[in-house]
């Protein structure tokens, strides 16, 4: 399978698998928030799954028209950080990058800096920022042998893990940071269900 289509058949995934996550990240995020990030995740599904009937084979392409669909799809914070993430990882590419397992913890650290400069939270947040990061540290210390879903899967639950008992520092959450402290970020979830996904 090329990377064109094995690019597309996991965007795919993605956005089925946040249409499902929708109800229980809506109810996570109203904990804490408006309560609509499965909202904003599910409109960007749809326009995602109408982005990659476009025909193309580019990666850079794909991943630009994904980052164009998820722009269309909502202004809230959480949308505005998919179109940028997805954008920075279509921009890595056309500077000559690999989409490769020896370059993914890079593109990762890469997106986090680009995400951290765009929505102005930092690694210790309790937000999607240490979930990637916590990912891009797992696959840099594991072995070509070892099977990189589960390598992610672990990162992902780790930091969950990590900062549950933790308060939210930052966006909407933090008005409420001691009733943050033992919920679950919701937009951490939702990495890890991205994650699941693939």
């Amino acid at each position: 399978m090329d990377q064109a289509v094995y690019l597309k058949s996991a965007l795919l995934r993605w956005a089925s698998a946040m249409e499902k996550a929708a109800p229980e990240l809506n109810e996570r995020d109203a904990q804490l928030g408006d309560g609509d990030l499965g909202v904003t995740l599910e409109k960007c599904a749809k326009n995602v799954i109408e982005a990659l009937d476009k025909e193309t084979s580019d990666l850079y392409e794909i991943l630009k028209n994904v980052s164009q669909a998820c722009a269309n799809a909502s202004g809230s914070s959480f949308g505005t950080l998919l179109t940028s993430g997805f954008f920075a990882a279509a921009k890595w590419l056309e500077d000559g990058k690999e989409l490769d397992r020896n370059s993914l913890s890079e593109l990762l650290n890469h997106i986090v800096q680009k995400l951290s400069k765009r929505g102005g939270a930092s690694l210790g947040d309790k937000t999607m920022l240490d979930s990637l990061h916590a990912i891009s540290i797992a696959i840099e210390n594991s072995g070509a042998q070892d099977d990189l879903l589960k390598v992610a899967l672990q990162g992902a639950r780790k930091a969950i893990e990590d900062f549950r008992n933790q308060p939210n520092k930052i966006g909407r959450a933090r008005m409420f940071a001691e009733k943050s402290i033992g919920l679950d970020d919701p937009g951490m979830v939702a990495v890890l269900r991205m994650v699941e996904s693939m």
